[in-house]
């Protein structure tokens, strides 16, 4: 089995890793050429000089696996292997598309006779010892082809993969999980900032979460991530309190407003987001300054 990729980032880099551990044969492209030789000199990767060069060293049908950004470089690079492609290609979006750009982009690779797969990826930095979790959208033809590699990437060679329907379907099952991880998040969040708040217990959030961990309905991998950082530094010292958002939370919210199906906490916790990037300061200013105009209270002044 061979397969392209194309993007070796922190997470194509590590797929590729995984892969050519499970043995598949893998070729890399990836515009910083230090990224694609650095896995070629670990051994992971065949490094391809170019899209073209990419597509020339595959045998067909071939199998090409964007992992790219999503936006202006997911469809640059969708459009550039579409026209090196030939019918009976593959060809896998493992990004964070928008599901209306995948079913959009199935659609035109199928007027071309080509095979189009949305795969939505989640384990991150740990994927490449634990395993990715896949949920892909394709067509019963295109499932049956990437069955094999999901063997190779998943936890195990039986679960952590799925193909959940039709094109376009990988990508929104992708964007719900997301929405769903602002809210867990947001939740161990709050509740561990009301224990730390409360002062006269001197609780120790760090054991707290450690003994969570073993029993608890709450039990779950963010609480170990989250165990393992509180018990090096409770205080989080150094740390701004500042929270991105990668985009998934906004379509996730816009999916629920579409369908009209109310979605509070996973819309709280995508407005929390925004909150800690500063885009509430101004409304919080026009509070004070409208608490001092009806009551004459103090405003704080900035130094």
């Amino acid at each position: 089995m061979q397969i392209g990729i194309v993007g070796l980032g922190r997470m194509g880099g590590n797929m590729a890793r995984r892969l050519s551990r499970g043995g598949v044969r893998v070729t890399g492209y990836d515009p910083s050429a230090a990224a694609a030789q650095a896995l070629a000199k670990e051994g992971a990767i065949e490094a391809a000089a170019s899209l073209q060069a990419l597509a020339a060293a595959l045998p067909m049908p071939r199998v090409f696996w964007m992992m790219v950004p999503a936006g202006d470089a997911t469809e640059t690079t969708f459009e550039a292997l579409l026209a090196l492609a030939s019918p009976g290609d593959l060809v896998v979006d493992g990004g964070n598309a928008h599901y209306k750009d995948s079913e959009r982009r199935a659609a035109a690779a199928l007027a071309r006779g080509i095979e189009f797969v949305d795969c939505g990826v989640s384990g991150g930095i740990w994927g490449l010892e634990e395993g990715y979790a896949l949920m892909f959208g394709a067509s019963d033809t295109a499932a049956a082809r990437m069955a094999p590699i999901a063997r190779v990437l998943a936890p195990a060679p039986d679960r952590g993969w799925l193909r959940c329907g039709p094109p376009g379907s990988g990508h929104f099952v992708k964007m719900i999980h997301n929405g769903i991880e602002y809210g867990m998040m947001q939740a161990f969040a709050e509740g561990f900032a009301l224990m730390r708040g409360k002062e006269s217990f001197k609780l120790d959030v760090g054991a707290i979460a450690e003994a969570w961990r073993h029993g608890s309905v709450v039990r779950s991998w963010l609480l170990d991530l989250t165990a393992e950082f509180l018990a090096k530094d409770a205080e989080l010292a150094g740390v701004a309190p500042v929270v991105a958002d990668s985009g998934e939370g906004r379509w996730t919210v816009s999916e629920a407003i579409e369908q009209g199906v109310p979605a509070p906490v996973l819309a709280i916790a995508l407005m929390n987001r925004f909150d800690s990037q500063g885009k509430g300061d101004y409304a919080a200013k026009l509070l004070a300054m409208m608490r001092k105009g009806f009551g004459g209270h103090a405003v704080t002044r900035t130094p």
